[in-house]
């Protein structure tokens, strides 16, 4: 059912409305996609209350993972190595996470477990702005839990896509490096995850993996780590949902002989077989300075080839607004060095026309010239 109210209370972030919509059209289940309700525990509580099954993560898991699951639980070493500043937990108020910051050593980075999209997250370099920061966190993301975290002046964002079953079975499906980023947002994300070595990806693979049978976890998850100049990785987050890329992907459809979404339907009898991946880029347009803007669009159109997938969900003469997601395709080769080329023409030939601005060609340039030379490590203002 579609919506054209934009507000998050009036749109399919508000779980009250999905249950509403679900219960007028007499559903029998409701997968929440990525996004939006996607990880609010509070959605597969209110549907289970109504006898309509939700396809994905049960409450439980939405909950652990919503708080970024408990210190305790990630020092477990048999799951994850030390993560430093994270043993101290959660913190309510700036002061009690002034006297963490302290204890960690400045600069820290302040994170509320349940921001995203760029939202409830600042850099505090000296003890001096670190009140004010925190409260803009605070204010971003009303009532979430904030962690401070030790600041990272250089790494890797790695992630690893799992799927459970309901029997205590999980797997690894692929991975991912998420690290180029502006304004704490993805803009390129690049798969398979090739920075890493092979080795040391295949034990975040593992670990990902012993971490969503210690929970029971059901669904597809992403598994979210930190990568450093040494070989380090350390764990950030579990998201209890189906990333967008996987979804979307249709590479992905064909490389697992089905889609993603029926996978996470029939998450049963699993086996990990030998896969070769195409590499992905994904790009998101975004509007100048990555702040998102209104605007109405005149003219759309990317020339679609067997090696360039653009979906998109406005068209012309429809509307922008500051609620809609960035990301519009995804383009594929049989190596990374086609996969950038292939990316830059097709955004030299995307054709968008509007009373805003995007930013294809920072874009351009960016894979013209970073991705073109190098797979150095890069700076994502994350925390280590």
């Amino acid at each position: 059912m579609f919506l054209c109210r934009v507000e998050l209370t009036t749109n399919y972030a508000n779980v009250e409305l999905i249950l509403d919509i679900a219960k007028r059209m007499q559903v029998q289940a409701v997968w929440a996609g990525w996004g939006h309700a996607s990880e609010n525990p509070k959605l597969p509580e209110l549907l289970h209350k109504n006898n309509i099954a939700f396809i994905g993560p049960q409450k439980k898991q939405c909950g652990l993972s919503e708080t970024r699951l408990r210190p305790a639980l990630l020092l477990k070493p048999l799951v994850f190595p030390p993560f430093p500043g994270l043993a101290a937990g959660c913190v309510e108020t700036a002061e009690e996470g002034l006297v963490a910051a302290q204890k960690i050593g400045f600069p820290v980075m302040i994170k509320a477990s349940e921001g995203g999209g760029g939202k409830g997250i600042r850099k505090a370099e000296t003890m001096d702005d670190f009140s004010n920061l925190f409260r803009q966190v605070q204010s971003e993301v009303p009532g979430s839990p904030i962690f401070i975290m030790k600041l990272a002046t250089c790494a890797r964002h790695l992630e690893v896509q799992l799927l459970g079953d309901q029997y205590g079975n999980a797997i690894s499906l692929f991975g991912r490096d998420c690290s180029i980023q502006r304004r704490h947002q993805k803009i390129i994300e690049e798969a398979p995850c090739v920075i890493a070595k092979k080795d040391i990806f295949e034990e975040m693979e593992k670990a990902a993996v012993r971490l969503a049978k210690m929970v029971g976890y059901v669904s597809a998850g992403t598994v979210e780590y930190l990568y450093d100049t040494d070989g380090n990785y350390f764990f950030l987050e579990l998201n209890p949902t189906l990333q967008d890329q996987m979804y979307s992907n249709p590479l992905r459809r064909s490389s697992w002989g089905d889609s993603p979404l029926t996978l996470t339907l029939h998450a049963t009898n699993l086996n990990h077989g030998a896969t070769s991946l195409p590499l992905v880029l994904r790009v998101r347009i975004q509007t100048k300075g990555f702040k998102p803007s209104s605007g109405t669009v005149q003219e759309l159109n990317l020339r679609s080839s067997k090696n360039v997938w653009g979906y998109f969900s406005v068209a012309a003469s429809g509307g922008l607004h500051e609620f809609a997601d960035s990301q519009f395709g995804h383009c594929s080769g049989e190596d990374r060095e086609q996969a950038r080329e292939n990316l830059v023409i097709a955004l030299k030939e995307l054709s968008i026309r509007g009373d805003f601005r995007t930013t294809v060609e920072y874009l351009i340039t960016l894979l013209e010239t970073l991705l073109s030379k190098t797979t150095q490590l890069t700076r994502v203002g994350w925390t280590l």
